[in-house]
């Protein structure tokens, strides 16, 4: 089967149309059996149409979802590197934070937590250096 974008020149009227191959098209054309759907006009011809590529919709849905997928598992690397590198201070993250910051001797100490953007802009305004990263709970697909 193949499928044209047909063209009507009388009403300009543009529509597709199966055919099971290109002589058939021409066959039906020249046995005046091709109409158009909008006013009956039998000058139809093909227009231009662009080729079916393999990279359809639902490659592009697979490849989005394998892109997905490997945010997904590179993130959760980092978070495993984290939970086994250091220590979690829950949503004392900035109190913590500060507490490194300017007792110069906790300075070797790493931290991960909560807060929230307010928290982190302040931190920053302060000259204390943090990252926010997403993080994926386990029971998230």
């Amino acid at each position: 089967m193949i499928k044209y974008n047909l063209l009507c020149k009388d009403c300009a009227a543009d529509f597709d149309s199966w055919f099971s191959s290109s002589a058939e098209f021409e066959r039906i054309k020249k046995m005046n059996l091709l109409y158009c759907h909008y006013c009956n006009s039998q000058k139809i011809e093909k227009s231009l149409m662009a080729p079916n590529l393999l990279n359809t919709k639902k490659n592009k849905k697979n490849n989005k979802n394998e892109k997905y997928s490997k945010v997904k598992n590179k993130l959760k690397e980092y978070q495993r590197f984290i939970k086994n590198n250091f220590d979690y201070v829950g949503d004392n993250f900035t109190y913590e934070a500060r507490s490194i910051h300017y007792n110069k001797k906790n300075n070797k100490k790493r931290i991960y937590g909560s807060a929230s953007s307010k928290d982190i802009k302040e931190l920053s305004d302060e000259g204390i250096e943090t990252q926010m990263i997403p993080w994926i709970n386990d029971s998230e697909n």
